[in-house]
């Protein structure tokens, strides 16, 4: 998987595509859960694409503090389905954490987790904080990482 880090205005216009078509793929349809995925963030948000064989199979964006949470922030991951067996979700977060720290200096990085998830990402150093709530009907938690 080949790593590229975007800013909105660096997508082109299949890249775009391809990032709405799997987000909308995954926490749309496989998840059955309604809700507006376009929320006007993604012009502030870096993109981070895992690509093979120029198609996107894992992806997250990522906010610096304040222009999501307080925190330096990284949502909406997500593997193409047919993808998941090749490790990429770790892959694409370990390339997310690392762009993170590149381009800000602000030690806490936060994450709005599934709840089914936080052994994932306690693998990848993220606490768990605070009580578990709903965020589009699907049980969340909210996590930290402070290098």
């Amino acid at each position: 998987m080949q790593v590229q880090v975007k800013t909105f205005d660096e997508l082109s216009t299949s890249e775009l595509y391809q990032i709405m078509r799997l987000r909308s793929a995954v926490f749309v349809v496989e998840q059955d859960c309604v809700y507006q995925d376009l929320d006007n963030k993604d012009h502030k948000a870096i993109h981070v694409m895992g690509k093979d064989d120029g198609q996107l199979v894992a992806y997250t964006r990522m906010f610096a503090p304040g222009d999501y949470f307080e925190n330096t922030s990284i949502g909406r991951v997500v593997v193409a389905p047919d993808q998941r067996k090749f490790g990429y979700g770790k892959l694409i977060m370990q390339a997310s954490l690392s762009a993170a720290k590149e381009r800000y200096t602000h030690p806490t990085i936060e994450i709005s987790a599934q709840t089914y998830l936080t052994k994932f990402y306690t693998e990848l150093g993220f606490k768990a904080i605070g009580e578990e709530y709903l965020e589009d009907g699907i049980p969340h938690v909210r996590m930290l990482q402070t290098s």
